[in-house]
This record gives structure tokens, sequence and C-alpha cells, in this order.
């Protein structure tokens, strides 16, 4: 019988998309079929209003203020960590990005949405934007695949604003290994040097399978 790895990774390659914006473009092995429509406006309320729904090792997760790249890697154990790099270039960032950062919504952004993956499965899937005329001097297009995270927590002056949490699925196309879901989101607003950085993570149904967590 193939291993989860195996069948994850089968997945992976049975279908590839460009994914491309100005001054970026490259290919990545996702799976198509996993892009939801898109909503007018998701539902992000305070982490705090959705306690109720969610369960303590669950809320543990999506309630914490560190370092969740750091976080990953020790519930991973032995098994490698992987930033797989799905999309980074200048594009239009939604209506409810645009209000997060206060920027027009006709405004370009900068864009970045990666896979993190645990033993090549991808746990987290996560999306940050940033104003444009506040990227000089930060060097974000050299992240490749390093981690976003690593390098905020490194950051001495670095402010995160409140955590908002969500159960809706994310608008971008992301590797669906073994047919993944999103069970939670969340998002805050990190301030950094006169830098406003909105980073969205959503956990997929892979790190509950693997660490054998509630379904919510």
């Amino acid at each position: 019988m193939p291993s989860s790895n195996s069948r994850c990774n089968k997945s992976l390659s049975d279908h590839h998309v460009t994914l491309a914006a100005p001054f970026f473009a490259r290919e990545y092995p996702v799976v198509t079929y996993s892009f939801r429509p898109a909503y007018t406006f998701p539902v992000w309320q305070p982490v705090a209003a959705v306690r109720p729904a969610m369960s303590a090792p669950w809320w543990q997760w999506v309630a914490s203020t560190d370092s969740l790249t750091a976080r990953l890697i020790k519930a991973g154990g032995e098994r490698p960590f992987r930033v797989r790099l799905l999309h980074q270039g200048v594009g239009m960032p939604w209506k409810d990005e645009a209000q997060a950062l206060n920027i027009g919504h006709r405004r370009y952004a900068w864009l970045r949405e990666v896979a993190l993956c645990v033993d090549e499965s991808p746990w987290v899937v996560a999306r940050s934007v940033a104003p444009l005329t506040q990227l000089q001097g930060q060097h974000l297009d050299r992240l490749g695949e390093r981690s976003l995270g690593s390098w905020l927590f490194q950051q001495p002056d670095l402010v995160r604003g409140p955590l908002e949490a969500s159960a809706c699925a994310p608008r971008f196309a992301y590797p669906a290994c073994n047919n993944a879901q999103s069970l939670w989101g969340r998002r805050s607003v990190f301030q950094h040097g006169g830098l406003s950085l909105l980073v969205q993570e959503y956990f997929l149904t892979n790190m509950a399978d693997d660490l054998r967590l509630p379904s919510r």
C-alpha cells in the first residue's frame, strides 16, 4: 500500500498551473480543484468571539501569538519542515485585505502565498499582503522558500495587531494533499520599521489528521 506521503506527492504532481504577476512568473504544482469560490467579504471576527465554537486543542493553535513556524517545527518532531512558495508578486489585494491595511482597494500590493509543509504534507497555507509603498529596504522579494514568520519574529521592534479568526476557506489555490480542507483561518497585521504586513493563515485537515486534533 502506498504511504500517505507518496499519495500526497502524486496529488501535488497531477496538475500544474502558472501563477504569474508583474516581475514574477513561476510554475508550481497545485491542485486546482481546491480553489474555493471567492467570498465578497469573508467573516473575520475577534478570535475571542469564536472561542465557544473552537475546541481547546485548536484554541492553543489559533489563538497563539508566538511564531507559527516554530510551533509547526516542534509539532512535526523529526519530520522535515518546508516552506513551499506558491505565488509571490504584485497584484490587487481583496477588499477586506485593503481595509485591514488601511489602503485603497484598487492600490497594488505585494502578495505572497505559501504552503507550510511537514514531511511534504501541507499543514497550513498562508497569504501575506503588504502595501507597495512600504517595501523599500525590506527585501521581502528575496525570501524565496524561507519562512516569513521566522524573519518577522527576529525583528526587535515587531508589533502584532489583534488576532481575528474565520471558518471561511482560503480564496487562493493551494496543494490539497489527500483532499485537504481548511478548518480554521486566522489573520493579524504586523508592524515593523514602517511596514504593515497582513498575514493570513489557514489550518488544514492534514495537520488535524497527523496530530490527531478534533475536527473543530
